[in-house]
């Protein structure tokens, strides 16, 4: 009788240390007084809630389909009000082709003190049901009932899928502390997986061992398992901070991923390709490359028109890629995938990414243009496997256009981006170029920075009153951002209104926009402005914070330490130029040092600096964070310059009446 025995994959495991094997998990309902006595905490007084203990486990059915059976079970304790959600329980279920996960059993109970009594209250299973959050996706919800600041939960449910590629990863990091976490993955030899653990954070327990004729399906030929055991204790909360990309990236986690199947009859079917496997089949995709060759078709005649004398090919692929985004209309749909197929999607003027954006590489590939298509993952989507190809780690594609010496990454989704000026949603790491005769990756640079330079020019009268002008001009991927504020609002007076109450000291006397709608020039605002400084005409002394547009009120950068990058995903630059004339009879009593710091490896810099002439003052503030991404050595630098920033901002100017 022919059976297969473990092959191990490429996972370094050894025996594990520190936690006693709990066995098959722990018993349902089983809990100790001491667990509903408690009141914080001791690891973590902050925490909500705290899952006192969790477990799972993965492992091939036998019978029908052979499919994937999950079970999971964990016991959590409230601690404060805010814990209260995490009685409210989802569980997703994937769908796709017919194929969908199912939920077999589940079950839940609350305990709960009541006047010195102990109260249990069970789950009614009438309470869970469905709800379709999108074509993949449906989710399982309940609540587990009678839950308040104390009370211990506790559930488990088992549920089956038919998606074997990706065994169940098992995330022992949440966003509230865990005591104990454990998982097993019980893997027949005949299923090979690459395991790759992420994160920070230790296990305490890794071991496998053998066991044998543990897979017989159908009660034919046996196959030996490998069963893994994992698991971590005292496992902080994982806080997201401000600058950073999916916590997926971080997380600490065991993720699987199906690299080869060995059937009984001696059949091998490798599932983790090559790139060149890879590109073959998004070459024959009907979804992929099978639109890209029909779209060369569907564009023809609009296109021919447009670009109809036209030499340069800067200007040619300008031209097409603004048809293109202003003939769509993006339905937020994210996929590399054309969902309607590019004819349908042309048609209806609507589309995902890929309807769209395979449109514009078609259009650009019939106008003779040197065009590649880019896969990529978006920055909440987590960073794709380099190491081989994992085409359902991308969910995006947009185009690589090659004109002489310079390359231009475009996507026509978005209305306010000019060519060449990739969303922020796509500064994702890296993307896979598929080229005419091989794939390769490509850094997903940006190819501008944000940049905000505001001059601002006022003069004090006797009754109070500062008048004068504010000029604020945007570029880059502020530019962008500042265009989608301005055309949200139906006319320019609401967008007037709209900064009024943002900069409620400002009262706006006229407002002119300029290249609003230029996307390949700077956008420009210039405000007549009036700033009321003190109501008594005859006050002796007022203060004035000269940061009137806005500043840093608290550092976005709270940890003590960071044990991930910090991603801005562009350069930033912020200049504010203010010059202010007082009448001669005041004087400045609190002139502020001039401030100028610098991080390491050119990383940024800032500059604060305020002169006095007379009765004018002249103030130059200057940001500049010259990359990107931070490594998490860097991060106290970051902190430390903008406590700094704080500081300075935060700071008003004392003005005062000066004897006669």
């Amino acid at each position: 009788m022919a059976r297969y025995f473990l092959l191990f994959v490429s996972f370094l495991f050894c025996a594990g240390v520190g936690a006693q094997d709990q066995g098959n998990g722990f018993p349902f309902g089983k809990f100790s007084y001491m667990d509903l006595n408690m009141t914080t905490y001791d690891k973590d007084s902050s925490a909500a809630a705290v899952i006192l203990n969790e477990f799972g486990e993965a492992y091939m059915s036998e019978v029908g389909d052979y499919n994937l059976v999950f079970r999971y079970h964990t016991r959590i304790k409230i601690l404060k009000k805010e814990g209260l959600k995490y009685a409210d329980i989802e569980i997703p279920l994937r769908k796709q082709d017919q194929r969908m996960e199912t939920l077999i059993a589940v079950k839940a109970v609350s305990y709960t003190m009541e006047n010195g009594v102990l109260q249990q209250t069970d789950l009614d299973h009438k309470a869970v049901f469905t709800v379709n959050k999108s074509k993949n996706i449906d989710i399982k919800k309940f609540a587990i009932p009678n839950v308040r600041e104390g009370s211990v939960i506790e559930f488990e449910y088992k549920l089956e899928s038919p998606f074997i590629f990706n065994f169940r990863t098992w995330a022992f990091q949440s966003d509230i502390p865990k005591m104990y976490s454990e998982y097993w993955a019980r893997i027949p030899g005949n299923y090979i997986y690459n395991m790759t653990l992420r994160g920070v954070q230790k296990l305490i327990k890794n071991e496998s061992e053998l066991v044998e004729d543990c897979f017989q399906p159908g009660g034919g030929q046996k196959a030996d398992c490998a069963l893994y055991k994992f698991a971590m204790k005292d496992i902080p909360a994982f806080v997201e901070e401000d600058f950073m990309t999916a916590s997926s990236n971080f997380l600490s986690a065991i993720n699987f991923e199906l690299s080869e199947i060995r059937y009984f009859g001696g059949r091998v079917d490798k599932i983790t390709k090559e790139w060149k496997d890879a590109e073959l089949e998004l070459r024959n995709h009907r979804e992929f490359g099978v639109q890209l060759r029909r779209g060369e078709d569907i564009v023809d005649a609009q296109i021919k028109q447009l670009i109809i004398g036209e030499r340069d090919p800067l200007m040619k692929a300008r031209k097409i890629y603004d048809f293109i985004k202003d003939w769509y209309r993006w339905d937020e749909t994210k996929s590399m995938f054309s969902e309607l197929g590019i004819k349908k999607a042309f048609d209806q003027k609507t589309g995902n990414v890929a309807d769209i954006n395979l449109s514009l590489i078609a259009a650009l590939r019939y106008a003779g243009l040197n065009v590649e298509p880019v896969i990529l993952s978006t920055r909440e989507n987590g960073v794709p496997v380099e190491l081989h190809p994992v085409l359902s780690d991308f969910n995006y594609v947009v185009a690589k256009v090659n004109i002489g010496d310079k390359v231009f990454l475009a996507d026509a989704t978005d209305d306010f981006h000019p060519f060449g000026l990739l969303p922020e949603r796509c500064l994702n790491g890296k993307g896979r170029v598929l080229g005419e005769d091989q794939s390769y990756w490509i850094e997903l640079k940006p190819a501008d920075r944000a940049k905000q330079v505001s001059m601002l020019s006022l003069k004090l009268g006797e009754d109070g009153m500062m008048r004068g002008t504010l000029q604020t001009t945007y570029m880059g991927y502020e530019a962008v951002r500042q265009r989608k504020k301005v055309h949200s609002f139906s006319n320019h007076k609401e967008y007037a209104a709209s900064l009024s109450n943002q900069y409620n000291q400002l009262n706006i006397l006229n407002l002119e926009l300029i290249n609003t709608d230029e996307f390949d020039k700077p956008l420009v605002q210039k405000l007549d402005i009036e700033i009321r400084a003190y109501e008594n005409p005859g006050t002796d002394n007022f203060m004035f914070n000269p940061f009137i547009l806005g500043k840093w009120e608290e550092n976005p950068f709270k940890s003590n330490e960071r044990l991930y990058p910090v991603d801005f995903a562009t350069p930033m630059e912020y200049i504010t130029m203010f010059n202010l004339e007082y009448p001669s009879q005041f004087e400045i009593v609190n002139r502020p040092e001039k401030t100028g710091l610098s991080l390491p490896n050119s990383g940024g810099r800032y500059i604060y600096d305020l002169q006095t002439t007379g009765n004018k003052l002249s103030l130059n503030n200057a940001l500049t964070i010259s990359k990107a991404l931070f490594s998490s050595t860097e991060y106290h630098y970051l902190k430390e310059l903008f406590a700094r920033i704080i500081q300075v901002e935060n700071g008003d100017l004392i003005f005062r009446r000066t004897s006669p």
